[in-house]
């Protein structure tokens, strides 16, 4: 039996991860963390039964506590409260399904606790990578990709030696908007956004698919992750997302992971590396397969690649303005606060008046990510 836990459970990643313990039967969850969602989450609680369940809302963490005082279980909240989860005794293995900034402290704790992780959580590599790969290492502590295309690279490396990567190649989908011009874009409704051909996620990660920030995140994450440098790591399109990342080697050789499009795989691999245990669900038919399309990332029009590149050339406290910046235009569109092309313009202007901070501490991209947020609400965009 194999004790983990998961915050971020009722979150996209968070109930996949339980559709997993459920399944496999060896998995059993010690402590789980949530955002404010307490009818899914006591519904998860009193199916899994952890010790410590951690609400991020104080008063509904309260609300929790006395619904759930006809159990043992410890109800938490905020940020101590997650550390608690991410430090649980009993866990082997950490899952950071969470979304936002939030997730950077508990991982750190949990790898000070010698936690593995399960790596679902952007904002940690991308904000602070320079803090969490030393510290793993320092730690003794592996750090496991969750992300399809991570977990793709992760698996295409196994057993190869680093020193014979020329370069890593991410796929993207290309979106809902794949094709389209930015004339179209100009009139893009938060529902088209949405409508991801490929994936079933949560809505924000669904509008950074749109917009191509989301192969920038995971470009900054790959370069931490991997260990590599940005000139080594390329995005392509691969619209039918079967090949979820390649490889390509210094002999020229390349190791394409294929598969369905289906985050239980990536998922399920994290907690169990390095087996591949079996796991239900749709395979890909090579007897249906006609053809794999690759094409060449649109970049005039989704602009947010450029603009991760530009975020990891710069280094120190940019990437987090680039991620943050993003996240709030994010949350205004989908409020229909702003219009999509708007986002690009809301990024570009906080990453123009940044003052980059150089090896910044946890503290310093706090206060990078509060300034981004402040110079936007004091700016009218609509």
């Amino acid at each position: 039996m194999r004790n983990i836990s998961i915050i971020g459970s009722t979150g996209s990643i968070g109930t996949q991860t339980l559709d997993i313990v459920r399944e496999k039967g060896d998995l059993k969850v010690c402590a789980m963390a949530a955002g404010s969602n307490i009818k899914l989450f006591e519904k998860q609680v009193r199916e899994f039964s952890p010790a410590i369940a951690c609400l991020w809302d104080e008063e509904k963490a309260t609300e929790l506590k006395k619904n759930l005082r006809d159990t043992d279980i410890r109800v938490v909240s905020g940020m101590d409260g997650l550390i608690e989860v991410a430090t649980c005794m009993r866990a082997d293995i950490v899952v950071t399904a969470v979304v936002g900034m939030i997730g950077i402290r508990p991982t750190i704790e949990a790898i000070r606790a010698g936690k593995d992780i399960a790596l679902a959580n952007k904002e940690t590599l991308v904000c602070a990578g320079h803090i969490i790969m030393p510290l793993a290492k320092k730690c003794g502590v592996r750090i496991l990709p969750v992300d399809s295309e991570h977990s793709a690279i992760f698996q295409c490396l196994h057993g190869e030696k680093h020193n014979s990567i020329a370069r890593l190649l991410i796929t993207a989908s290309g979106g809902p908007f794949r094709g389209k011009t930015r004339e179209y874009l100009t009139y893009a409704t938060v529902e088209d956004a949405l409508k991801h051909p490929n994936w079933s996620m949560g809505a924000k990660i669904t509008i950074d698919s749109a917009t191509m920030v989301n192969k920038g995140l995971e470009v900054i994450e790959a370069r931490w992750l991997f260990d590599v440098q940005p000139g080594e790591i390329e995005v392509v399109v691969q619209p039918q997302s079967i090949i979820h990342s390649m490889v390509e080697f210094e002999d020229g050789s390349v190791k394409a992971q294929l598969g369905t499009p289906d985050m239980h795989l990536p998922i399920q691999y994290a907690l169990y590396y390095p087996n591949h245990l079996p796991l239900s669900g749709e395979r890909l038919d090579f007897k249906k397969l006609k053809s794999i399309e690759i094409d060449e990332v649109d970049r005039d029009t989704f602009r947010g690649l450029d603009f991760a590149y530009l975020s990891l050339a710069m280094g120190g406290t940019m990437p987090t303005v680039f991620n943050a910046a993003n996240e709030k235009a994010v949350a205004l569109f989908l409020n229909k606060d702003i219009k999509f092309l708007q986002i690009y313009d809301i990024i570009e202007a906080c990453m123009k008046r940044h003052k980059v901070i150089s090896n910044p501490t946890v503290r310093d991209i706090l206060a990078a990510e509060a300034d981004v947020y402040a110079f936007i609400d004091e700016m009218k965009w609509s």
